[in-house]
């Protein structure tokens, strides 16, 4: 157990830190949050909008991706397929898996860093309940990789939630790039094909995230329900360890 004289310190730098990364989200969710949905909800006004920014227009595409995953209420389907529609298939879906891996990054390590404190801000007390048992699991790894996989669960909830899981931050990288890059290629192939007015494919792929979303609606209770049982949370364990508290 830390000495009272260290424990005091790094009590403080935890809150600073906490209300330092809650300052900014909510500033940048009240300031930006509302203009970045409406302009994604229009993809080609969102590629007059990217392309005036010339060799910058990547890399404000990368910041928007990254934001997203950080704000969790914006539609992160909604902003890939705008990113296909202003990029292409090969290059939306590489923007979008850069800016996913910076947001994802930052929240599991600013989650690392604040425990509970900041996944209580973000994640509402029966989400966070309802997978308690990533929390302590030594195969969390094996439950995030199915989670990941299932349209309809929310997955920068799960990114929030990750943190504090025993995982490793290289193993959940991994993990959560190769679980939802099929996600992204088919948005960003959506958005290209959008662009080119070729809607064949767009209702094809369309027709076939829908039938994948309401699979995963109606079976995603079952399957988290089955990965509960099979790696319940160890007893007498404590949840995790608050690292705000001492």
């Amino acid at each position: 157990m830390e000495p009272e004289n260290q424990r005091k310190p790094r009590l403080v730098t935890h809150i600073v830190m906490l209300g330092v990364f809650l300052i900014l989200v909510v500033y940048i969710s009240a300031r930006f949050g509302p203009a970045i949905t409406r302009l994604m909800s229009h993809p080609e006004r969102f590629k007059e909008f990217i392309d005036s920014y010339g060799p910058a227009s990547a890399l404000l595409y990368i910041l928007i991706q990254a934001v997203h995953v950080i704000i969790v209420f914006i539609p992160g389907e909604i902003v890939q397929i705008a990113g296909g529609y202003a990029f292409g298939t090969f290059f939306g879906t590489l923007y979008s898996l850069i800016g996913i891996i910076v947001g994802t990054l930052i929240v599991f390590f600013a989650t690392r860093l604040a425990g509970y404190s900041l996944v209580r801000a973000f994640v509402s007390p029966g989400r966070l309940e309802r997978f308690d048992y990533l929390i302590n699991s030594p195969k969390s790894e094996i439950a995030l990789f199915v989670l990941f996989l299932i349209p309809g669960v929310p997955k920068d909830t799960l990114v929030y939630i990750s943190g504090l899981t025993p995982i490793k931050p290289w193993r959940f990288l991994l993990i959560c790039t190769i679980a939802r890059f099929p996600g992204l290629w088919g948005s960003a192939y959506i958005g290209a094909n959008l662009q080119r007015k070729d809607y064949a494919p767009v209702w094809i792929m369309s027709g076939l995230a829908l039938v994948l979303f309401v699979v995963g609606i109606l079976t995603k209770d079952k399957i988290i329900g089955r990965l509960h049982r099979h790696w319940p949370a160890r007893k007498g364990a404590p949840p995790a360890p608050d690292r705000t508290a001492c």
